[in-house]
């Protein structure tokens, strides 16, 4: 017999924290479709953001359906997001870890030229520029942070699962395995 498990989720976390491999294995855990928002709503070929209307119709297609996971959500649509959401899964590491893990993958995207968001690729151009991801991670690292604080003060927000080490990972998994099989 198969247990109720949240069929709408958004993970959500600091720029680094591994939201979006976390958002495939629950997809992969509890059989549901899981939506990378860089590469379907943020960003087109030549890191150029979509413009902001057409990421909130996207979204809002997304979140349409009866099952999805999400990655992550854009501040200036996550207000489409949320009315929809039955869990949020929150990656609420360290600063150290989280820039560690993103610092690491910068790197070997870079090295390797690996193809992300619709085609771009890691440059030593970008990474040094106002826009490097890494000096996204401090601007963003206490504002999503806060986030995640105000949902858990909220009566009226999703329920959240708060990871605050990679060691709660694996159990996460499992109890979604246990509950859809």
């Amino acid at each position: 017999m198969t247990t109720s498990v949240p069929r709408r989720i958004l993970v959500h976390g600091v720029t680094g924290a591994g939201k979006s491999t976390l958002a495939e294995q629950i997809g992969t855990a509890a059989g549901l479709p899981r939506h990378s928002v860089d590469d379907e709503i943020g960003w087109l070929p030549g890191w150029v953001e979509r413009p902001h209307d057409e990421q909130r119709d996207l979204a809002q297609r997304i979140v349409a359906d009866e099952e999805w996971v999400l990655d992550t959500a854009y501040g200036h649509w996550r207000d489409v997001v949320m009315p929809h959401v039955d869990l949020i899964v929150a990656l609420d590491y360290p600063r150290w870890l989280s820039f560690g893990r993103l610092l690491r993958r910068t790197a070997v995207r870079l090295v390797r030229r690996d193809q992300i968001c619709n085609g771009n690729v890691e440059s030593l151009r970008v990474l040094l520029s106002a826009d490097s991801i890494l000096w996204w991670h401090w601007r963003s690292f206490s504002r999503k942070r806060a986030q995640i604080r105000r949902w858990q003060r909220d009566p009226g927000a999703p329920p959240m699962m708060r990871l605050t080490s990679p060691r709660q990972v694996g159990p996460l998994l499992a109890g979604f395995a246990r509950r859809t099989h």
